[in-house]
């Protein structure tokens, strides 16, 4: 044991395919949590954490002079990332410094914004929301996080108990807007709605993306620091990567092969794919044979169209599905990977377990290689509930919950529809529905008829200036930092605690502090007149509630996680001695840990009653009888669809009060085909109107054969035109929002999930402007 530690201390660990550590251990010494002193000069210091604006988990180091951040580059010592970063992280600093944002409690009087005190704002917001839900029931009030939560560890910690005390069915996310799909496949099949399936992106000789653009999301359901890198790994050691996509997008130059595809008919082509393994006896399970339920109905009822027809809908030729699929199943190793662009279509859960089926079929799911599973060093599967579905449905439209979450399409229609349940109040956390939602129009509506909002949030937006109550949280440099749900999606098994890097500044909260009081008051009026008994009760829990930190919680999820006290079953000894992984011991190590790549751990790490991945879910199976009479019902495609896109300079609007992401080239142009545009007597940088069934926006045209001819594309995020905010920078960029003409009564039946892709659209010229670049 002294010589493992020893080799521990020195940052390596014997035969690391097997132990499955390394450690990167910091230049210099400590001089607080997550910081090491840098070169005398200047009397610089430097603090190494991660970035926070993508999944991607980016190390990055910054330097600083006193309380002024002099730079941010990438961290070439984090194991995770090897120095990579891109556009957003060093706009980290323009986040902190943003003179626009909110750092005060503030109300809104009409068209004006005071400011408030802490404890004012606090007693006001508990009290509203109390009091609004004795009158009209709990389900009154609604709430939205929105995706920056889930990089924030005290939020992720809080809202929890927060939501317990709101106790209403009408909670909302980022999720149904993105990745919903995903987990409701992880739960019909493995058990869990969070044990997602990562692709093995370093090991695979085979890579087929659907719908995935990493080069601009720099990974997503995939964190991998230094994508790029990693897919060009896969070329050099003579494999192999397929790009499916509507769009000859950023990734297609690291791909081998890019196929244009009609946009919502992935689950055509992948039922192609498995026609062909199968019918050609390609199959090969290996062990996953054992392990699943529901192998011998499959082949039947997956016959569901000839391949001449997925061909002429899909768009993909005949021969080509045939190819694709026959190097699939022969590759050594291989993984189907899809991502956003399948998940937000009609058919978004179909695709995921089409890509699922197409992994275990050709024996590619956990195993090197191929789709495999994350062992966090803190399990948040084995504290969290597993997820369930259809447990209850939304009021009006009568959508299903997952999760309990409900679908973010419904939220306007909850609000504007009369009668007993409707929502009276909301909460919006770290989110910008007006802007992320389908009839994003509607939603600005719906808010603006609200009894009471508040916000936590530091930004006046399109969503927040509709808020009673503005309560901006501490930034992203401002708390600590611990990536709880990024290293259940990391492509290898990773860790990493930064403290802050800044002080609270005086009369400052952190969301964990605001969630908190906030639950803290609520609980209080609900049990003011409760017996004596209840009340020191719930006195004795605040004050547990107030040891338990973050960091204390997180230590004590590091001390009983894997690489804890415990054993990791996946390794022969502890790396970390008799006492584990702790807290103290990760802060040891500023650019992190890297705990090894993804190990084989079916069947231990299925959460199913009988331990085997449910091939064939009843829901599934009926949602591909939907498809078949979709299909064989002499489906038109429409002349021309609408489909998104992601910028590598933006994931949410906080990034567009940010000159250095914003500046140069128009980034929200619509992006045509010339043949379509000649047809349509509409010329390159011209202005035209784009119209749906929901409603019609004037954008700027740009002309490009790197997108399939009779679909159009628009970036999300963007439309930063209306009254009352305070984000200077970005309506002086506005662009259009996407989500003014997406729909939200379409939506894949299945998960609730929205439809942002393949919207029917027409497009018509206006007169010829001249654009800027």
């Amino acid at each position: 044991m002294a010589r493992m530690l020893e080799v521990i201390r020195r940052g390596r660990v014997p035969n690391a395919e097997a132990a499955s550590v390394r450690i990167a251990s910091a230049k210099e010494p400590d001089i607080a949590a997550g910081t090491t002193a840098d070169t005398p000069k200047a009397n610089l210091k430097t603090h190494y954490r991660t970035c926070t604006l993508c999944e991607a988990m980016c190390g990055i180091k910054i330097a600083l002079d006193g309380q002024r951040i002099v730079s941010i580059a990438g961290d070439p010592d984090d194991p995770h990332s090897r120095g990579h970063i891109c556009p957003k992280g060093y706009a980290l600093q323009d986040l902190h410094n943003d003179p626009e944002r909110i750092r005060t409690p503030m109300k809104r009087v009409g068209d004006t914004w005071l400011p408030i005190s802490w404890d004012d704002a606090l007693d006001e917001v508990a009290t509203r929301l109390v009091a609004i839900q004795k009158q009209h029931g709990n389900d009154a009030v609604a709430a939205y996080w929105g995706n920056p939560t889930a990089h924030n560890l005290g939020l992720m910690l809080t809202l929890p108990t927060f939501r317990g005390q709101l106790r209403t069915r009408n909670v909302f996310s980022a999720s149904s807007l993105d990745q919903m799909p995903h987990q409701l496949v992880s739960y019909l099949m493995y058990g869990h709605s969070q044990l997602f399936t990562i692709p093995d992106i370093d090991r695979t000789d085979y890579m087929l993306m659907l719908g995935a653009n990493p080069a601009a999301s720099n990974g997503s359901l995939m964190s991998a620091g230094d994508v790029l890198g990693r897919l060009q790994g896969i070329t050099k050691r003579g494999g192999r990567i397929v790009l499916i996509d509507p769009r000859r997008s950023e990734t297609a130059h690291y791909a081998s092969e890019h196929q244009f595809i009609q946009p919502g008919t992935d689950a055509l082509f992948l039922l192609g794919l498995l026609q062909i393994i199968i019918d050609r006896r390609l199959t090969k399970p290996g062990r996953l044979a054992d392990l699943v339920i529901g192998w011998n109905e499959l082949p039947k009822l997956l016959n569901v169209l000839p391949l001449d027809r997925i061909s002429e809908l899909t768009g993909i030729a005949a021969a080509d599905i045939e190819r694709i699929a026959v190097a699939f199943a022969g590759a050594n190793t291989a993984v189907c990977y899809g991502r956003m662009g399948v998940s937000t279509q009609s058919f978004g859960t179909l695709n995921h377990w089409l890509i699922q089926l197409l992994n275990i079929l050709t024996g590619n799911l956990d195993r090197a290689g191929g789709m495999m599973f994350t062992t966090p060093a803190v399990d948040l599967l084995k504290s969290s509930g597993r997820g369930g579905f259809n447990r209850y449905q939304s009021r009006v439209r009568k959508l299903p919950e997952f999760s309990r979450e409900l679908p973010t399409s419904i939220l306007a229609e909850e609000i504007l529809t009369p009668g007993e349940g409707q929502v009276r109040a909301f909460v919006s956390v770290a989110g910008n529905p007006v802007l992320s939602s389908p009839n994003g129009r509607q939603v600005d509506e719906a808010l603006a008829q609200l009894d009471f909002m508040v916000a936590v949030d530091f930004y006046l937006n399109e969503t927040t200036r509709h808020a009673h109550i503005l309560l901006p949280p501490t930034g992203p440099l401002e708390h600590e930092q611990y990536d709880l749900v990024f290293n259940l999606l990391a492509v290898r098994n990773v860790a990493k605690y930064t403290g802050p890097l800044f002080d609270h500044a005086e009369g400052t909260r952190s969301d964990w502090e605001i969630f908190s009081e906030l639950t803290t008051r609520m609980q209080r009026l609900k049990t003011r007149r409760a017996p004596l008994v209840k009340r020191l009760k719930q006195r004795a829990s605040e004050r547990v509630s107030r040891w338990l930190t973050p960091a204390r919680i997180l230590d004590l999820g590091l001390r009983s996680g894997p690489y804890g006290k415990g054993l990791n079953p996946l390794q022969r000894i502890n790396p970390f001695g008799k006492k584990g992984l702790s807290l103290a011991a990760l802060k040891k190590h500023p650019h992190g840990l890297d705990l090894g790549p993804l190990q084989p751990c079916l069947p231990q790490r299925l959460f199913t009653k009988d331990k085997k991945i449910q091939l064939m879910p009843a829901v599934l199976i009926a949602d591909l009888q939907r498809l078949a009479q979709h299909y064989a019902a002499g489906a038109v495609t429409p002349k021309l669809v609408l489909i998104g896109r992601r910028d590598l300079r933006t994931n949410n609007s906080w990034m567009h009060n940010s000159q250095r992401l914003v500046k140069g080239r128009d980034r929200c142009a619509l992006y045509v085909h010339p043949q379509d545009a000649e047809a349509l007597g509409i010329n390159d940088r011209q202005m035209a109107r784009l119209a749906s069934a929901r409603g019609d926006i004037v954008v700027t045209v740009r002309l490009t054969d790197e997108i399939k001819r009779g679909v159009v594309s628009l970036p999300h995020g963007w439309g930063h035109h209306r009254s009352g905010m305070r984000i200077s920078t970005a309506q002086g960029s506005p662009g259009v929002s996407i989500n003014d003409i997406t729909d939200d009564q379409v939506v894949d039946a299945l998960s609730g999930n929205a439809v942002l892709n393949g919207v029917p659209v027409t497009l018509h010229a206006m007169a010829a402007v001249d654009v800027a670049s």
